[in-house]
């Protein structure tokens, strides 16, 4: 039996994501979007929606959710998956701030 382990990587300050906003962190061949709340929590999301692979760093961020710039899909940030009568989801990378700083776990990400 193998236990996965977090692979934390610091990829900004807290400062750097604008409020009801997000920031994107290229790894590999994929696209991170990283998103703050208006009351400062903080979520990932590989910056592909379910739908169409919208940018959802582009779209606007409320509610707990991000709206779709291409299509309106709505995407919850804390699971990834569409909300009301759309069905998908897009992988959620776990996030935690310390001191400001936002990390990321990678450690699921390519798999």
């Amino acid at each position: 039996m193998s236990i996965a382990t977090a692979t934390w990587v610091l990829v900004g300050q807290l400062a750097d994501v604008p409020r009801q906003g997000a920031r994107c962190v290229v790894k590999g061949d994929k696209t991170i979007a990283v998103f703050r709340t208006i009351d400062d929590q903080v979520y990932a999301l590989e910056d592909k929606c379910p739908h169409k692979a919208g940018p959802l760093s582009q779209g606007i961020v409320h509610d707990g959710c991000v709206t779709c710039p291409l299509h309106n899909w709505v995407i919850s940030l804390a699971t990834g998956e569409a909300q009301g009568a759309d069905k998908g989801v897009t992988q959620s990378i776990p996030t935690k701030l310390e001191n400001n700083n936002i990390l990321v776990d990678l450690s699921d990400f390519e798999k």
